[in-house]
């Protein structure tokens, strides 16, 4: 018998498997900088935090009354923002007359309550459009460091409380200058179908993304050691062998939620590496043309 969760995800794949990703207006992109390297999973002490990818290194900074961006829904923001600056070729970005419409554009259905995802929205929307972010490449010889803000400003004029209001003004965001050109100029093409089945996990949003975009231009077999991709996806498990076991395990239960959608991956659990073969992938450029 299968686990729920992954009973649920065929049945959400099912559901989408009629449809192409073109056809049904669901290809997206996400910004090339949150693949390499990503926000945190769980709510973090403090108001900075770092993530690495080999020499590349992505630094986020937050002011500390409002702390740092974690969890699925600034990973649905910025996806969001990239697929719209992508569409548009504009650094406004209209983002919908109600709450209501802007969530489901998100995957979202709007719940009130402390612990309400209306609740979560705003708070995580607060945290990523007031947040620094920093890309440094570092290979000991070479020096690049690149400030990447996703949003330059933002005016959101809708009710919580009555999430279906048409809001008196438009609300709006404008993208950081930075962050626009990445998005236009090298944006990872990805399934939104997916981002948004796969919501519950961060990390297996994350890896879903990375995914997509080493396959697109992997040319040979690459062993990558475990705790390599810890140090990418799983700053919240210890460095000890056991914290590496533990990240190694929930990878692999992640890896299998993605499988259900994304099952030409070509890829083996070796006991040292995770060993990744050439393959398709998930969303072909050829679509995005």
């Amino acid at each position: 018998m299968l686990p729920k969760n992954i009973d649920k995800l065929i049945s959400e794949f099912l559901s989408m498997e009629a449809a192409s990703a073109k056809d049904s207006n669901s290809i997206g992109y996400m910004a090339r900088s949150f693949v390499q390297a990503t926000l945190p999973h769980s709510k973090q002490e403090g108001n900075e935090f770092e993530r690495r990818n080999g020499f590349f290194r992505l630094t986020v900074l937050s002011p500390s009354q409002v702390g740092l961006p974690y969890g699925s829904i600034p990973r649905l923001l910025i996806a969001w923002l990239t697929t719209e600056a992508v569409r548009t070729r504009e650094r406004e970005i209209i983002l919908g007359d109600t709450l209501t419409e802007f969530m489901a554009k998100l995957g979202l259905v709007p719940t009130g309550g402390r612990w309400g995802s209306i609740t979560r929205l705003r708070d995580q929307a607060q945290r990523l459009f007031s947040s620094s972010i920093s890309c440094t490449y570092d290979d000991g010889k070479n020096w690049v460091i690149q400030n990447v803000k996703p949003v330059s400003s933002a005016n959101l004029w809708w009710d919580p409380k009555v999430p279906k209001q048409v809001g008196l003004s438009q609300s709006t965001i404008i993208l950081g200058e930075e962050f626009f050109k990445e998005s236009i100029t090298s944006p990872v093409p990805i399934d939104l179908r997916v981002l948004k089945a796969l919501k519950q996990s961060p990390m297996a949003v994350d890896v879903y993304c990375w995914l997509t975009y080493r396959m697109s231009y992997l040319k040979n077999s690459t062993y990558i050691p475990w705790p390599v991709l810890q140090v990418q996806f799983g700053s919240g498990y210890s460095t000890s062998s056991q914290g590496l076991r533990d990240f190694k395990r929930a990878f692999l239960r992640e890896l299998r939620k993605i499988n259900v959608f994304y099952s030409s991956l070509k890829i083996e659990n070796g006991k040292n590496n995770l060993i990744l073969h050439p393959g398709k992938s998930h969303i072909s450029k050829l679509l995005c043309e």
